[in-house]
């Protein structure tokens, strides 16, 4: 029912299709202890468990028409009994005035979760760091970096744990870019990071036109210390020795044999 989604061939069947995949969905998880099935052959959505075993997330997109896309899922919880605690996200991207706002599971910044960080601090309420996919047009697409919280009974998105220049108010990062292009925002643990390309114009007079902004080859990333996020730029990145690196030739060894043209 997930593919169906994606090859409907018009907005009307996918949100048919898509209004089965959740009740086919929700009636899957009201089996007790269904938290411990893992869901693993379900291609098209993104199930992602916390790493404490507290809670997934089940997240995914509906593409749309005009290029745009709108985002579905939901938070299951771990219940000791193994009934089912379920939070709904309801997208609600569209009545976001400012990306920093601090919202609900009714009123989500939907994205389609790929990772999660939970960050543990002595005596300071725990938080998650969330990375996400969120598409955007035929032009530009978005990526997204959410904190994920709970209150009690509550769910909240957003809180302000950025450290670094102009983040003093940021409660969630978000970066676009040249759809055609691409961009990594993804845990390194060979430097213990969140890692992520700089993103910049083409050329100056496009500043804010996202259309032309793409990697600059440069990585800038998120150390977790003390409870917050704290910037860390221009970040060198090594990759990992492997069978292939005696194929490297060194273009400054003067001792590479010559090869005598025919």
């Amino acid at each position: 029912m997930s593919q169906e989604v994606y090859d409907a061939e018009n907005n009307k069947t996918r949100y048919e299709t898509n209004a089965r995949l959740i009740k086919t969905l929700v009636n899957a998880l009201k089996h007790p202890n269904s938290f411990a099935y893992e869901f693993d052959s379900l291609k098209g959505i993104s199930v992602m468990k916390s790493p404490d075993k507290s809670f997934r997330i089940f997240s995914w997109q509906l593409p749309l028409d005009d290029g745009s896309y709108r985002f579905f899922g939901t938070i299951q919880m771990a219940t000791a009994d193994g009934k089912l605690k379920l939070y709904p996200l309801i997208d609600d991207t569209d009545n976001f005035k400012d990306l920093n706002q601090i919202s609900s599971n009714k009123n989500w910044y939907g994205a389609r979760y790929y990772e999660i960080v939970p960050v543990i601090t002595p005596s300071k309420p725990k938080y998650y760091v969330l990375l996400g996919w969120k598409g955007n047009s035929l032009k530009t697409t978005k990526k997204v970096i959410e904190v994920l919280s709970f209150d009690k009974d509550a769910v909240v998105f957003g809180k302000n744990v950025f450290d670094g220049p102009k983040m003093a108010a940021k409660n969630r990062l978000v970066f676009e870019y040249n759809k055609m292009n691409s961009m990594t925002l993804a845990v390194d643990k060979t430097v213990n990071m969140i890692v992520y390309d700089h993103l910049a114009p083409v050329s100056p007079e496009m500043t804010g036109n996202f259309e032309y902004y793409a990697s600059d080859l440069s990585f800038d990333a998120f150390r977790i210390a003390g409870g917050r996020l704290k910037l860390v730029e221009n970040v060198e990145l090594k990759n990992d020795p492997n069978e292939m690196d005696e194929l490297y030739i060194d273009p400054t060894n003067k001792n590479i044999p010559t090869v005598k043209k025919l």
